[in-house]
């Protein structure tokens, strides 16, 4: 599926065509019908990169594969979300889990340690065993509001797995926009990300923010073609809007405070 704009008169950011390496979108899913995803697509598809099936949902929704066949055909990338694996892990069932995977045709895959604590050495290996055939999506940081993790710590668990074989980090935030990269109230952690993103190329990384305060502030800090994540399908247009400044709260940052000559 491809979308075209309705008209081509305004200077607008530019945008990098699918399949893009800067400026994802990841969309997390959480439990769409197969009827909701084809309206999503029909109005958003061009701006939806990787759909992220929430939790492990995908172990027991419905109508699995034709979902990931619609998504698929428009050009998104599905991944299981990273609660899977760490449910699959504390279980004993990581070659199952594997082979899952495999049977459903996907090429990336997450591997996270949001709630179980997974010695850094394991997840390691299994980013280096899984990066050998997949694209490896890591994500770092707990789901718990109240860990707070030195900056210096999160920078180096990210270049290790980098360097393991991921293929992007995602920096946690819960699909609330409560923990990890932001405080409990949404507030995010300014010291953190300068941090991160003075040590390490964000375009290596996904940042969750799911609310539109923090999409904003990513905007503004690293530019249109940020890559952000766990946004709800229903934001997907709304955060589009943001990147190109058509919307209040970046127009100014994108497009200035001065009218053209010709208004």
């Amino acid at each position: 599926m491809t979308l075209e704009r309705n008209a081509e008169f305004l200077l607008l950011p530019e945008r990098p065509e699918r399949p893009r390496e800067t400026g994802l979108t990841h969309v997390i899913d959480k439990g769409l019908t197969l009827g909701q995803v084809e309206g999503m697509l029909e109005i958003a598809g061009d701006y939806v990169d990787i759909v992220k099936l929430g939790w492990g949902s995908s172990y027991i929704t419905g109508n699995l594969r034709e979902k990931i066949a619609i998504y698929r055909d428009a050009g998104a990338e599905v991944v299981l979300g990273g609660t899977f694996f760490e449910t699959c892990l504390l279980q004993g069932r990581l070659e199952e889990w594997r082979e899952f995977i495999d049977s459903l045709g996907l090429g990336l895959v997450e591997i996270s340690d949001g709630i179980v604590e997974i010695p850094t050495e394991t997840k390691l290996d299994w980013i280096r065993r899984m990066s050998a055939d997949f694209r490896v999506l890591s994500e770092v940081g707990s789901k718990d509001d109240e860990v707070v993790v030195a900056p210096s710590r999160w920078v180096a668990s990210i270049q290790e797995e980098l360097g393991a074989g991921s293929w992007r980090v995602i920096t946690e935030a819960r699909e609330t926009g409560t923990a990890g990269i932001f405080r409990a109230d949404g507030e995010v952690r300014m010291g953190l990300i300068e941090e991160i993103v003075t040590s390490i190329d964000h375009s290596k990384l996904i940042f969750e923010a799911p609310q539109k305060a923090q999409q904003v502030w990513f905007i503004r800090m690293l530019g249109s073609n940020v890559n952000v994540g766990n946004i709800p399908p229903d934001e997907v247009l709304p955060l589009e809007s943001l990147r190109l400044g058509l919307r209040a709260d970046t127009l100014r940052d994108i497009h200035g405070d001065h009218p053209g000559a010709d208004s």
